[in-house]
């Protein structure tokens, strides 16, 4: 008979399961092709697909459109398995770097370039983008090099932005970025289906809003870099370049109500809520009591893993903000500010903060993922935690503090076979934690 801690872990993982399958990229694109009067498109049908997820969206479009689409752009993270095209499919499969671009993302930038460049009045181009669109799409603005954008791109990162100050950033370095997709396609249709990574789905910062008004400034990306302490640290290129946008030297991206725009329509189809109320029905299914607590999660990592594990404390202890078996929900994208060498993401991180927070409070469990299936540079989706996490890693010798002072998480995790493995999902919505209370 499985103890309380296997079930709660059996649970979680049936969850995570369940709300995964709720945002798979095929399904959601077809559906959505389906409600689209084509009525207006007169001309050629061209798709470009960005992002952790390019590759499933790309086959839902295919599905529903086949032989209309005239040539397509898959463009997805190197190594996380992308559309093959069928014999004679006119599709260029292309792979690139994330977090940080490599030569791949600047070459599937240029083909994105290109498919957007032939894009006539009449025409419709159909963008699927997902998140991890950034890094893969990058196009250095006159210049700038590929290495310049690494290093701004590793810094920030580093210094623990989140990810809306790493694309203000980004989004005046390049070319694609801030509406310059648009740019690129007028005066053709433009069509955007968006899967959201980024909490509250604002459309100027998914995959750095190739297809929407930017709001932000070069002045802005510039007291992003300050205020994380990395401005003198970055190339002089960059540091030139951004000046010269502040002092109105160079072009700046998209604003509101630009031409450009006039033929663009961007729909989010699949975001956090959709995957969290999933998982929300399948614990309700398995008898708990359920609260989504919020989709705008954010933070450093180890201090939400605190304070979920206070939430369950209080569960337990009082019956609030609902009684046992109880299942929490929260969603977003969480932060780590890199201060150690080891090896681990934000989402194992948050469940190394609940452990320490966790230490013999019995029957619970926090289930923290990454629902692209990668957590940081590491090959897990995330991790498990419970308040016995301490003690079993005690007996094998194993530090947690020390784990997290060193970011190094996922040996941690892995020695204690509590890590979450996925593989690649071929989905992004962000990140996903389950606090459960057993009975």
């Amino acid at each position: 008979m499985a103890t309380a801690g296997q079930r709660l872990r059996e649970d979680a993982r049936a969850c995570l399961r369940a709300a995964i399958a709720a945002v798979e990229p095929e399904a959601l694109v077809r559906r959505h092709l389906q409600a689209v009067g084509w009525d207006e498109v007169s001309g050629r049908v061209r798709v470009a697909a960005v992002g952790k997820a390019a590759a499933a969206m790309a086959a839902g479009a295919r599905a529903e459109l086949g032989r209309v689409i005239s040539s397509g752009v898959v463009l997805a993270p190197r190594g996380a398995g992308t559309v093959q095209p069928a014999g004679g499919d006119p599709w260029q499969v292309l792979e690139g770097g994330h977090p940080v671009p490599d030569e791949g993302s600047v070459a599937g930038a240029r083909a994105v370039q290109e498919l957007a460049a032939a894009n006539e009045a009449g025409d419709l181009l159909l963008c699927l983008l997902s998140g991890g669109g950034s890094a893969l799409m990058t196009l250095p603005a006159e210049g700038l090099s590929l290495a310049d954008l690494q290093a701004t791109t590793e810094s920030v990162l580093a210094a623990g932005a989140d990810i809306g100050e790493l694309n203000t950033v980004r989004k005046h370095l390049e070319v694609l970025k801030g509406g310059g997709l648009a740019r690129q396609a007028a005066p053709g249709r433009v069509l955007g289906l968006v899967l959201s990574d980024v909490v509250g789905d604002r459309l100027d910062v998914i995959a750095s809003g190739p297809l929407s008004p930017d709001p932000t400034t070069y002045a802005e990306a510039i007291a992003v870099l300050e205020r994380r302490e990395v401005w003198p640290s970055l190339p002089d290129d960059v540091r030139r370049h951004l000046r010269r946008g502040e002092r109105s030297e160079a072009p700046e991206t998209a604003k509101p109500g630009d031409p450009c725009f006039e033929h663009v329509e961007v729909r989010v189809i699949g975001n956090n809520r959709l995957a969290a109320e999933a998982a929300l029905a399948e614990a309700r299914r398995r008898g708990y009591a359920t609260l989504l607590l919020t989709t705008f999660l954010t933070g450093e990592a180890r201090q939400v893993g605190a304070w979920l594990a206070a939430l369950a404390r209080e569960v337990r202890a009082s019956g609030q903000p609902l009684p046992a078996p109880a299942c929490l929900v929260t969603a977003g994208e969480t932060t780590v500010t890199v201060t150690g060498r080891g090896r681990g993401g934000r989402n194992q991180e948050v469940a190394l903060g609940a452990a320490l927070a966790l230490a013999g409070c019995l029957d619970v469990l926090v289930a923290s993922l990454g629902t692209d299936g990668v957590d940081g540079p590491t090959g897990a989706a995330g991790a498990l935690a419970d308040g016995e996490t301490l003690h079993r890693a005690r007996s094998l010798g194993l530090d947690a503090r020390q784990a997290l002072a060193d970011n190094d998480s996922y040996p941690f995790f892995a020695a204690l076979d509590d890590l979450i493995n996925t593989g690649p999902t071929g989905t992004n919505v962000k990140d996903l934690q389950l606090t459960l209370i057993a009975e």
